[in-house]
């Protein structure tokens, strides 16, 4: 008997047996848990844009990764295959927010750390994050960002633009200023008090002023 015989007589047959119990107990905590991940991704939405499939993912990618961890531990040659499967499987769709990277990858962890048998691992972790995003998450941001654009014909109704700026809003600089035959082009970035807008309707009420623009900014697009 060589090495070969005793790999397959004894190694493989020890461990293609698995627990129909342990499975559907594991399936079962990486559903609940899943579910728990949707639920923090509701709460914790910023945009105004629910996507019910990346949430219904979620739930998903848990229950199949605990399925896939639950078969490479239980043959090691399908383990084997298994690797070399995954390898050639790429995620291609595109991520609209960062934090839904986070979510992903804790869909993965929840499915893998399940699938390994060590549920109340998956259990505390998953509270401790769902806890710390849903505080960060919540919290309410008093001097949101922005953009104004700004239309003008005379260098006057710049200076009063400005003073009323100085008065309006806590903190302002300006992004560009563009002249040309019409006049005044300028891109201001700004933070307001406490959300209010109020003052582009004063600034829109200044003699010379053709247009005023105002709109959200996030650090990477305008919206």
């Amino acid at each position: 008997m060589n090495f070969s015989d005793v790999f397959k007589s004894s190694f493989l047959n020890s461990v293609t047996e698995f627990s129909i119990l342990d499975t559907v107990l594991a399936l079962t905590a990486a559903l609940l848990i899943g579910l728990f991940i949707f639920i923090v991704y509701k709460k914790t939405l910023t945009g105004v844009m629910y996507s019910s499939g990346f949430a219904l993912t979620l739930i998903g990618l848990s229950l199949v990764t605990t399925l896939v961890i639950i078969a490479v531990t239980s043959n090691v040659v399908l383990s084997l295959g298994m690797v070399g499967a995954l390898s050639i499987v790429r995620f291609r769709t595109a991520i609209k927010e960062p934090v839904e990277i986070v979510f992903l990858f804790w869909s993965l962890a929840v499915g893998i750390v399940v699938g390994a048998g060590m549920i109340p691992l998956a259990i505390i972790g998953s509270v401790i994050i769902g806890i710390i995003l849903l505080l960060f998450a919540n919290r309410k941001i008093s001097n949101n960002p922005y953009i104004l654009v700004l239309n003008c014909k005379e260098e006057k109704a710049e200076e009063d633009v400005l003073n009323i700026l100085e008065k309006s809003v806590e903190h302002y600089i300006i992004k560009s200023k563009t002249i040309n035959i019409s006049g005044i082009e300028m891109i201001c970035e700004l933070r307001t008090k406490d959300a209010t807008t109020t003052f582009v309707n004063r600034i829109h009420d200044i003699e010379d002023v053709e247009s005023a623009t105002l709109v959200s900014y996030n650090g990477e697009y305008m919206s």
